[in-house]
């Protein structure tokens, strides 16, 4: 179940808020009631009251806003559990000076802000002796194995376990708590209103991740990344996943580079994790970690997405492909071979950059590399046999097609160009990877001086809908992944 907090000043702004959740499908609210500006009326907010909810005063040690005396912050909850609220949220310290009263429900709650202790299982058997009816345990998640070890408490313990982590590391336990029996997950009207590190918003945790749906037999993908809140994906394959009526679900999981290896060898497997797809920074160092890659991987040295099966990790390289099969729209098509007598200017040497050379170089096309950093074009020169040009000297040579492998342009530098508008010469093709947004000021530019323009949606949808395959075995809706990508994409710019 999903409950959502209200944390307002005023009293008529929370039952009005109350009230519209409900209206929105919303079966318990939190009530913050440390939000309050000025004295607390109970009774207001529960008389009345259009559905369940939970009491929480939450002082400044744990999160919370109440700097008035303790002793009235506990008066506060043994008066809401005498009102009849449906739940009262208890912190373990306090949890023996408020008795059991009539048919309130106790959360018996520990935080920790700074980190999910070695002794977690310690804390939550103390805090079962508590007279409890829900024990919360909520802490720091500092590394994604955090992650693991909460939400398998929760899946092994009699005693109702809220066991989730805070921080954008953490979210995955906010959204597979269903999946491990979690009673209670926590979210907010809007992800702009959060009341705590990591919170997700009601419409996002049902409309993308369809929470309600979650169960034990829900298979697990995801998209790892660090930083991860610029991904993009879970929208698209969850939306896919829905129109077609699969039991799966699509996390985003934030997995700093030193704990890559920890991951996929030990946290996939506990989490029966099916399928992942791979981007910025571990495209490159993940394939050290694949047991089975594919040709592409091989050439180029980078894997974007991975399969687990009994055998181990399988690797695959969708943008090679995604990328060509884009880049191929805006090439002659009534020749044998359109790639043939081409230069192509990659700029970029990370793991988009490098697939699209290799695919290049692969079809014959004499491919010149040019990074912000000029030894990793060097180093990628050489691996592919082919030449390098400074930085400084990118878009002097005359290309046939140039290809923008950096996130240069990327929202929110949306007036930044990879290269001047003055090396675009009409009729040269102009591909442009990043797709956020659609219209970079490179393809904007290239329009003007009449190139042949392919933009990053196009590829990023192919490559999404390859893995899709890759992941379930079924074709998607390409367009329905396009809308999806343009309706986030739009909202972002509109904001």
């Amino acid at each position: 179940m999903i409950c959502v907090s209200i944390g307002r000043g005023r009293h008529k702004h929370i039952i009005a808020e109350h009230r519209h959740l409900v209206d929105l499908g919303v079966k318990l609210v939190e009530l913050r009631l440390d939000y309050i500006n000025g004295t607390i009326k109970l009774k207001r907010l529960l008389n009345d009251r259009p559905g369940p909810v939970l009491v929480t005063c939450r002082r400044e040690q744990d999160g919370g806003r109440w700097a008035g005396m303790e002793a009235e912050r506990q008066m506060v909850l043994r008066t809401a559990i005498v009102d009849g609220a449906d739940y009262v949220d208890i912190e373990e310290d306090i949890a023996a000076n408020i008795p059991r009263y009539g048919t309130t429900k106790r959360i018996i709650s520990y935080h920790n802000f700074r980190e999910t202790p070695a002794d977690i299982e310690e804390i939550h058997e103390r805090m079962c002796k508590l007279d409890p009816d829900i024990v919360k345990l909520a802490t720091m998640a500092n590394s994604p194995h955090d992650n693991i070890r909460m939400l398998k408490l929760a899946q092994r313990n009699n005693v109702p376990t809220i066991a989730l982590c805070m921080g954008d590391m953490g979210t995955p336990t906010r959204i597979l708590g269903a999946k491990y029996g979690v009673p209670i997950t926590y979210s907010t009207y809007s992800n702009e209103r959060t009341l705590a590190p990591g919170q997700i918003g009601y419409q996002q945790m049902r409309e993308v991740y369809g929470y309600d749906q979650i169960n034990a037999e829900t298979e697990i993908y995801g998209v790892i990344a660090d930083p991860i809140g610029h991904s993009l994906s879970p929208q698209l394959h969850n939306a896919c996943f829905r129109d077609q009526g699969s039991n799966r679900c699509y996390l985003p999981f934030r997995v700093p580079r030193e704990h890559l290896a920890s991951f996929i060898q030990e946290d996939c497997p506990a989490l029966e994790i099916k399928g992942l797809s791979v981007t910025i920074p571990h495209k490159e160092t993940i394939v050290r970690m694949i047991k089975k890659p594919n040709a592409a991987v091989q050439g180029i040295g980078a894997a974007n997405t991975v399969l687990f099966d009994e055998g181990g990790p399988s690797g695959f390289n969708s943008d090679c492909d995604a990328a060509l099969a884009s880049l191929s729209t805006a090439l002659p098509q009534d020749v044998a071979n359109p790639y043939e007598n081409k230069t192509a200017l990659v700029l970029g040497s990370g793991g988009v950059a490098k697939a699209i050379a290799w695919g290049l170089k692969n079809r014959g096309v004499d491919v010149i590399i040019a990074s912000r950093t000029d030894e990793n074009a060097d180093d990628l020169a050489k691996g592919l046999g082919c030449r390098m040009v400074s930085w400084e000297d990118r878009g002097l040579e005359r290309v046939d097609i140039l290809i923008n492998g950096t996130p240069v342009g990327m929202h929110p530098n949306v007036n930044e160009s990879p290269i001047d508008k003055v090396r675009l010469r009409a009729g040269m093709v102009v591909f442009d990877t990043v797709y956020n947004p659609e219209q970079t000021l490179l393809i904007k530019e290239a329009r003007q001086r009449e190139c042949r323009v392919v933009t990053g949606v196009d590829m990023f949808v192919r490559q999404a809908a390859l893995q899709y395959q890759l992941f379930t075995g079924s074709e998607p809706s390409r367009d329905l992944m396009r809308d999806t990508l343009k309706k986030i994409t739009g909202a972002v710019k509109a904001s």
